[in-house]
């Protein structure tokens, strides 16, 4: 376990929202990634980025999910507006003309919706992906990883809105290692896999000071 960990405060903020509320969840039900938009090679690199974020946190992928088929649908465009023109898209995502309009004003170059079961766990996470400016330059490896990261996970809106969950180990991307701990320790069974008390974030906080174990 590196020595790099994140305080317990800063455990919490990774999971508030901008409105100041605190809300935590992981995947429910095994992870199974279909990936639009980009060329093959660059969807291997994808799908390893996302194999690895899962095996670090204990969790599973599978084939197939009995209720969806792919549970988490992740495309890239060029331009916002390329996502008007994709069949069967606003059943998935309601309000997409909207969305699109907001993410076109904002100049984004990302966005991430998830969707949780009746226990609020994660089962779907819908992702956007506009390859424009800095995120065209980044290489298919980070940008990838840093995408698995931000799935496997209900981050707050603002956990990553500053600094990257990457860092560079000999010129290869890699999760930080105060990143990497508490993705181990939300995955910790002994938790819950939903909930939005912000005492959670203590429990979590002290996991990573034992490397996620119960």
């Amino acid at each position: 376990m590196s020595q790099e960990l994140l305080s317990p405060e800063a455990v919490a903020a990774l999971f508030t929202g901008a409105d100041g509320a605190f809300r935590f969840a992981r995947w429910g039900r095994p992870i199974v990634p279909v990936v639009f938009g980009v060329e093959d090679q660059t969807l291997e690199v994808f799908k390893g980025a996302v194999e690895a974020v899962v095996t670090l946190a204990g969790h599973k992928m599978a084939e197939t999910d009995p209720e969806l088929g792919a549970n988490l649908m992740v495309f890239f465009c060029r331009d916002w507006a390329e996502l008007s023109g994709v069949p069967n898209l606003g059943d998935l995502v309601p309000g997409l003309e909207g969305l699109v309009d907001r993410l076109i004003a904002a100049e984004a170059t990302q966005y991430r919706t998830f969707r949780v079961d009746e226990a609020g766990a994660i089962k779907v996470c819908v992702v956007f992906i506009r390859v424009a400016g800095a995120v065209a330059e980044m290489p298919a490896d980070a940008l990838c990883l840093s995408q698995a990261a931000q799935m496997i996970l209900l981050w707050g809106d603002r956990a990553f809105a500053e600094t990257s969950p990457l860092a560079l180990a000999k010129g290869v991307a890699v999760l930080k290692p105060e990143v990497g701990a508490v993705i181990r320790a939300a995955y910790d069974p002994a938790l819950p896999a939903a909930g939005e008390d912000p005492s959670l974030a203590l429990r979590l906080y002290a996991r990573t000071l034992a490397g996620g174990a119960a």
